[in-house]
């Protein structure tokens, strides 16, 4: 059901959505195969520090926790409902916490408008409108606050903690994008699944996350579609100059749609119409799910470049040459090194060495020559960010690389210019580029790819550029 505008009762009640002080499972279950049983013992496995109450009518206790027949006979104040129950009952338990008068309210349960179930879906949601009850879902994973220590979901486990808070319609989606953040050390605060966002939708949700959380600082989207463009295109201009938003949208194929319809009950859209509500809301779109990941840890982790002169400085020939290509590509363009600037650089480098844009340290760059390059290039003022490459090579120790660019990174957060790394190797390099983005430095396995992230922080750059030119 469309929202009625962006409401500020939900944006009030979401703070005890995504870090209650009490949830209710409804629908939890002995069954260690059920959902219910899942969640129960997720909250508990994850370290959750409030109050759980199982809720089902045919159990005593569930994992050692006294179990209720109803969630009004909670003799406590109940924050956050999840509810797992079949479809059908849904709506009675609904009004059940209505009459108890919950704060927020999570439904897993699918079987509604995703499959032409609009009705009952709708008269859910008028129950829980009625009585200023915010609604996530139905047909979602749940709710996952990392630093709250919070998994309110089946998902297997909380994600590699950090700064992005994530919006998936997809639930699924969901459960491997949490593996890909421990492998690839993608920091998240909170993940959220919204299904079929019969309630709450994602402009509500950008609103409190950039206003209301200090826990995030970028915000990552899957979307499928939306039916409130304006209070979207309203929520990102909101968050403007204050919080990176990233939106992967999908569904632009004829056939995509059609999956839409069937998968989250909404209505895809016009490519062109998204990429022109986009634009002018300020929000940077992502490509893939690769794309959605590299820029927003970059986004994440590392400072606007505020200037288009991005200095890529590398120990292999070749390596420059495909971030230069990359570069061209993704609306950063690469211009000569300054002159003053050439002429310092010539210290870390041997005779063969290159001065150019790409900076080539050679095969025999150490870990010294790659700090004093960087070190150089962050202190010109004419350079607005560092795109760093390092190609294992058999006289070099990837972790000495990666510990002084770590130390020169910390000089260039002083002068506000953003670091982006690419470490090319097997696992030689492997460790180091993790431990890297431990540091907040954003590491990528290719060229390409690193390039594509500092082109993201060059166009947050120009969006920070755009608003004060508007507010001039």
């Amino acid at each position: 059901m469309r929202i009625p505008g962006i409401r500020d009762y939900v944006i009030e009640k979401l703070q005890c959505i995504l870090n209650p002080r009490s949830i209710a499972v409804i629908g939890a279950s002995r069954d260690p195969n059920k959902i219910g049983h899942q969640i129960v013992k997720n909250l508990i496995e994850s370290g959750y520090k409030g109050r759980i109450y199982p809720v089902n009518p045919k159990a005593n206790e569930i994992l050692g926790l006294k179990c209720y027949a109803s969630v009004k006979d909670i003799p406590d104040m109940v924050d956050l409902v999840v509810i797992s129950v079949p479809a059908p009952i849904v709506r009675k338990v609904v009004q059940e916490c209505a009459e108890k008068g919950v704060n927020g309210i999570a439904i897993i349960t699918a079987g509604f408008s995703e499959v032409g179930n609009k009705k009952e879906e709708d008269e859910i949601v008028e129950i829980a409108r009625k009585h200023k009850i915010p609604i996530l879902g139905p047909n979602i994973v749940g709710i996952l606050n990392s630093t709250y220590k919070m998994n309110a979901s089946f998902a297997p486990k909380l994600p590699f903690s950090g700064k992005i808070a994530l919006i998936s319609q997809s639930g699924a989606l969901i459960i491997g994008l949490i593996g890909w953040t421990w492998l690839y050390r993608v920091g998240l605060s909170k993940v959220i699944s919204i299904g079929n966002k019969a309630d709450i939708d994602f402009s509500e949700l950008i609103v409190y996350l950039t206003e209301k959380d200090p826990d995030t600082n970028t915000i990552a989207i899957y979307m499928e579609g939306t039916d409130a463009g304006p209070e979207l295109v309203e929520a990102c201009r909101r968050a403007a100059g204050k919080k990176p938003i990233v939106i992967l949208k999908a569904g632009f194929s004829k056939r995509g749609e059609l999956a839409t319809m069937s998968h989250t009950g909404s209505m895809a859209g016009s490519a062109r119409i998204y990429k022109a509500a986009f634009l002018q809301s300020y929000v940077i779109q992502a490509e893939d799910l690769f794309d959605l990941y590299d820029k927003a840890l970059a986004l994440s982790l590392q400072p606007p470049a505020m200037s288009d002169r991005i200095l890529v400085i590398t120990n292999g020939g070749g390596a420059g040459v495909l971030a230069t290509d990359a570069a061209e590509k993704y609306g950063i363009p690469l211009s000569d090194t300054p002159p003053d600037l050439a002429e310092r650089l010539k210290k870390y480098m041997p005779p063969f060495g290159s001065t150019k844009n790409p900076v080539d340290l050679t095969g025999q760059a150490n870990e010294d020559w790659y700090y004093g390059a960087i070190v150089e290039a962050v202190k010109h003022p004419d350079v607005g960010g560092i795109v760093v490459i390092y190609c294992h090579t058999a006289i070099t120790d990837p972790m000495k690389i990666g510990v002084r660019i770590s130390e020169a990174t910390k000089i260039a957060r002083d002068y506000k210019k953003p670091i982006v790394v690419c470490f090319i190797g097997g696992r030689e390099v492997e460790g180091t580029s993790n431990w890297l983005k431990e540091q907040g430095i954003p590491t990528y396995p290719t060229p390409a790819r690193a390039i594509k992230a500092m082109a993201a922080l060059r166009e947050y750059g120009r969006i920070i550029e755009r608003i004060k030119k508007r507010q001039q």
